[in-house]
């Protein structure tokens, strides 16, 4: 029997799969990245002090154009509750004040991707977390090898702006804003 949890994080990569599909050019290639290699990240700051929290279960997909050597899409899910900050109690809290059972997976999905010089990458789409869609725009890198592409960037998260309601410690909360990192790496053979 698959509990609820399992069922959403299934629909949710089945809908990225079908997403990536549907968009493919006749010239590019769904690639699923490397979940052994793949990161996303989040810091956050307190008056105390500030903490780090990584996910290892990044499911990621994009469309590769192998005639340009560009990625044409992407999109991403990540459950909240593979957060990992090294501190189980923050862990808990995270997902009691972000309401990870209801609202079990952050998602990005593009609409655009602008590849300037040197492998920047302007990505443009929807980042879909607590329940609230919004547009956003990622500054990203990428480098690639034969075997690998390399993507990695950033960007910062207004909890507010997702209904999501500060953490705080002594009574006093969190900054608003979540620093993002990612690094997630394709397999290009």
């Amino acid at each position: 029997m698959f509990s609820i949890n399992q069922i959403r994080y299934g629909l949710t990569v089945a809908a990225l799969i079908l997403l990536t599909g549907f968009i493919r050019s006749n010239t590019s290639r769904k690639v699923v990245a490397d979940r052994r290699g793949s990161t996303v990240s989040y810091t956050m700051n307190h008056a105390i002090h500030t903490w780090d929290a990584v996910s290892h279960d990044v499911n990621c997909a994009m469309n590769y154009n192998d005639q340009t050597k560009h990625i044409d899409n992407v999109a991403v899910s990540i459950k909240i509750a593979s957060f990992d900050s090294g501190n189980g109690n923050r862990d808990s809290h995270g997902m009691e004040v972000m309401e990870g059972l209801k609202y079990p997976n952050v998602t990005f999905v593009s609409q655009s991707i602008e590849t300037g010089a040197d492998g920047k990458l302007t990505i443009k789409g929807t980042l879909t977390f607590h329940g609230v869609a919004k547009p956003v725009v990622i500054q990203a890198t990428e480098k690639a090898t034969k075997e690998q592409l390399r993507v990695e960037g950033g960007f910062d998260v207004s909890l507010t702006a997702y209904d999501v309601e500060r953490p705080s410690f002594l009574g006093v909360k969190t900054d608003d804003n979540v620093k993002m990192t990612f690094v997630i790496l394709f397999p290009l053979s």
